[in-house]
């Protein structure tokens, strides 16, 4: 069972251990170059390959990337269809080199809404990288927060439906366990570029503490220096899980002022 912020303190060092990227702002870095939409989209792709890497270089074991939500299908049919084009062709490319680098890749989302080739591609790259441990690249597609309060909700009442008539036996560990993402731990740093500042039903379930960072940078522009200034924020944080700055520095201070025992 992964430990839940709420429920306990999670174990922190420097290096986050789950980050969490919305990829926004590929339509502007193209809008401003005088190029079309999908251009942008195009050169997300190449800026998910360099996180991906540079995720790896340091030690970061989950990255969970928010690539097509619940409510993108509000888009123009032209640019939701291309969209879904790009993600086929990307994972047909990209399936061997994942592997190969013992990277897993984890679909979260309703993919039921998607065409069938899509379906059974997310299927098959699932299955074959399934056994990867270097690092757990999570795509969340077709995804929503509240979606997934709601599947975890449907889901756990369909196993248990006793429960219905005992609502109160239903608790945090319980329902969490039915969430999409219950493989993984709560992420540690959340990212947002393209100048937004919002989460956007983006894991609202598991990001409680999540250290949240926002940027300016387009997508197409975030890079291994970026991901790097994220991370230097990220390690300025004093990560307090509710606890007062007293309770987390007297470990430290204890530690310091103990003598050793005379001999």
């Amino acid at each position: 069972m992964v430990l839940s912020s709420t429920l306990g303190i999670p174990a922190t060092d420097n290096v986050p251990r789950h980050v969490a990227i919305i990829m926004d702002g590929n339509g502007r870095w193209a809008t401003r170059r005088f190029l079309p939409r999908f251009a942008g989209h195009k050169k997300g792709v190449d800026a998910v390959r360099n996180i991906v890497e540079a995720c790896v270089d340091r030690g970061i074991k989950y990255l969970t990337l928010f690539a097509f939500s619940s409510e993108n299908w509000r888009r123009p049919p032209d640019e939701v269809s291309l969209l879904m084009r790009l993600f086929m062709h990307a994972l047909e490319r990209e399936v061997t080199k994942l592997h190969r680098n013992g990277i897993r890749l984890r679909v979260v989302g309703d993919i039921s809404a998607f065409e069938p080739r899509l379906q059974e591609l997310v299927r098959d790259v699932e299955a074959r990288t399934a056994n990867n441990d270097v690092l757990t690249l999570s795509v969340a597609a077709n995804y929503g927060g509240r979606w997934d309060i709601l599947q975890a909700t449907r889901r756990l009442l369909a196993e248990r439906p006793e429960l219905a008539a005992q609502p109160d036996l239903i608790d945090e560990s319980m329902l969490s366990s039915y969430l999409a993402m219950a493989y993984a731990p709560e992420p540690d740093l959340f990212i947002r570029t393209g100048g937004e500042k919002r989460i956007s039903n983006f894991l609202i379930w598991q990001l409680a503490y999540t250290e949240l960072y926002f940027t300016d940078c387009f997508w197409p522009d975030f890079d291994a220096a970026q991901l790097d200034l994220a991370c230097q924020s990220y390690q300025g944080r004093e990560r307090r899980f509710g606890r007062t700055s007293a309770q987390i520095q007297q470990p430290e201070v204890q530690a310091a002022t103990r003598q050793p025992a005379d001999h």
